[in-house]
C-alpha cells in the first residue's frame, strides 16, 4: 500500500501533534512529581521512613499533644477555681471624717474576691486619735452596719473586672457626700 503525499503529510502532522502533547504531559507529570517530593520532604521532616511509618509517628504525636492539651485544660480549671477565691477586687474611698479636719486622711478600703466575699477596712482619722474598723463582707453585704463610704468602697471593688488597682481605685479621692455621721462604726 502506498500513501499519497497528502496522507503522509497528515500522518507527519498527527505524529508531531502527538509528540507535542506527549512533551506537555511529561512536563506536567514532572512538575507534579516535584510538588509531591517537596510535600513528602516537608511531611517526613528529613526522615527516610516510608509513608505508613511516618503517618503512624504523626498519629502518636497528635495523641501526645491531645494528652498535653487535656492536662493544660485541667490545670487551667484548677487555677480558675483558685483565683475565684483570691482577693482580686479592691476599692478605696478617701474622705474627711470630720468637718474641721482636711486632707482626706480617713479611708475605707474593700478587699474582695470574685464573689464579693472579703473585708472592708475603715480608718477614721481625728485630731488626737485614729480608729480602725474591719467588717466581714459576704456577697457584697455585711451583717454589720456600713457607712456610706464603706458601701461606696464595696461598690467600687465590685465594679472592677478582677483587676487590683483598676480604674475604680484611680477615682479613690472622689468626695463622698457626708450624711452628718462623724465616724463609721
Amino acid at each position: 500500500m502506498q500513501f499519497t503525499e497528502s496522507t503522509v503529510g497528515a500522518l507527519v502532522l498527527g505524529a508531531i501533534g502527538l509528540g507535542v502533547i506527549a512533551v506537555v504531559l511529561s512536563v506536567m507529570a514532572l512538575s507534579g512529581q516535584r510538588r509531591v517530593r517537596e510535600a513528602y520532604r516537608v511531611f517526613s521532616m528529613g526522615h527516610r521512613d516510608d509513608v505508613l511509618t511516618m503517618l503512624q509517628r504523626h498519629i502518636e504525636e497528635v495523641r501526645g499533644l491531645r494528652r498535653d492539651v487535656g492536662g493544660v485544660r485541667s490545670y487551667a480549671d484548677e487555677l480558675r477555681d483558685l483565683l475565684r477565691s483570691a482577693m482580686s477586687r479592691v476599692g478605696t474611698v478617701r474622705y474627711d471624717a470630720f468637718d474641721d479636719m482636711g486632707g482626706r486622711l480617713s479611708f475605707s478600703t474593700a478587699i474582695l474576691d470574685e464573689y464579693g466575699d472579703g473585708v472592708v477596712v475603715t480608718s477614721i482619722n481625728g485630731r488626737t486619735e485614729t480608729r480602725t474598723y474591719a467588717k466581714a463582707i459576704a456577697q457584697g453585704r455585711s451583717r454589720h452596719n456600713l457607712s456610706d463610704e464603706e458601701v461606696a468602697a464595696i461598690d467600687r471593688a465590685m465594679s472592677q473586672v478582677g483587676r487590683v488597682g483598676g480604674a475604680a481605685d484611680r477615682d479613690a479621692d472622689v468626695p463622698i457626700r457626708r450624711t452628718g455621721r462623724g465616724e463609721a462604726g
